[in-house]
């Protein structure tokens, strides 16, 4: 078995220093750009792996990163992941995931049990309604980078779709269909993410002259299984909506299902959107309109974002704000 390139093979073979080595490839101050050139040609030439844990031993820190999510089993983020992953490896740093199931008391759990002196820093999409506990670990000077659902107090880096003006964009769509008794599949209360959807629904409605019927809003979990349940309280209202928007596209496809089991035809009798743009959206019959999220986007500037506050010592909190996308499918055509 060969034995592992070392920055000394590196050096021996420029007749370099190894602490030259290893500030180039730091990309430190006081090295010139040819010299790192070539020792980045070298280290390429002889396959160097950097060893990031022992890199991270030498310097007294870690290469860690934890990533802290509800799921990994939905498109949206698993997607996100992916993004994180193609900037944290390509810098050397490790990533591994804690995921809370969506429960506010497990998410807790996982950051009072954590070893925070081993990781750099953490990449989180909360599903809290208070952020104490990611304060502690601020306080220890440990940096937080939230994404997707982000703490409104905390002063910390956000990046996140535009989850108002994708709900407004969603709810109008349906409106300039013809629908006028739009009913709206919310979130868990509390989270950021859930009163944004919910607030772009209500304004589209008002800029539109239409009803808000609070009846219309139920609020519940993220699953397919709580939109198909949401939706059938929907259907016992003596008049039922005309449209459904979904926080999501599983609650969407829920929505869809239950209408289904009642022989409703979507679109004709009921449009229904979601946001999110899961496959399933494009698979499921009728196919489902939807509003795109950036996902891959998300997971890549988060973690950007989070390098930054790890190694610049100054480096202030910065809110990322990306837009959504309209996908107009078969749900919403009134036919």
């Amino acid at each position: 078995m060969a034995s592992m390139i070392t920055i000394k093979d590196i050096a021996r073979n420029l007749n370099i220093s190894v602490a030259t080595v290893s500030r180039a490839l730091r990309d430190t101050y006081d090295v010139n750009k040819e010299t790192r050139e070539k020792v980045l040609q070298m280290a390429k030439a002889l396959d160097y792996k950097p060893n990031v844990n022992a890199t991270g031993l030498a310097k007294g820190k870690t290469n860690n990163i934890g990533i802290i999510l509800p799921f990994v089993t939905n498109y949206y983020f698993s997607t996100v992941i992916t993004g994180i992953q193609e900037v944290a490896y390509s810098k050397g740093y490790n990533i591994m995931l804690f995921i809370t199931n969506d429960a506010e008391e497990r998410e807790i759990d996982i950051t009072h049990n954590l070893n925070i002196s081993s990781f750099a820093g953490f990449l989180v999409s909360s599903c809290a309604s208070s952020f104490k506990h990611f304060s502690e670990i601020t306080d220890k000077g440990i940096h937080v980078v939230f994404f997707d659902r982000v703490s409104p107090t905390m002063d910390t880096s956000k990046v996140m779709q535009d989850d108002y003006n994708g709900a407004f964009m969603a709810t109008e769509h349906l409106i300039q269909q013809g629908y006028t008794r739009i009913a709206h599949l919310a979130g868990p209360r509390g989270i950021a993410m859930t009163e944004k959807r919910l607030k772009g629904y209500q304004d589209a409605l008002e800029k539109h002259h239409l009803p808000l019927n609070e009846q219309f809003i139920i609020h519940s979990g993220f699953s397919q299984e709580c939109g198909e349940a949401d939706t059938q309280i929907l259907l016992t209202h003596k008049k039922r909506p005309d449209a459904i928007f979904g926080v999501n596209d599983r609650k969407a496809i829920g929505a869809m299902l239950a209408l289904k089991q009642h022989n409703i035809k979507i679109g004709k009798e009921i449009g229904v959107i979601g946001f999110t743009n899961d496959p399933a959206s494009a698979l499921i019959s009728p196919s489902l309109t939807t509003v795109a999220e950036p996902a891959f986007e998300i997971g890549k500037i988060s973690c950007e974002l989070l390098l930054k506050h790890i190694t610049k010592k100054r480096f202030p909190p910065e809110e990322v704000v990306l837009p959504s996308t309209l996908i107009v499918r078969e749900s919403t055509v009134r036919k």
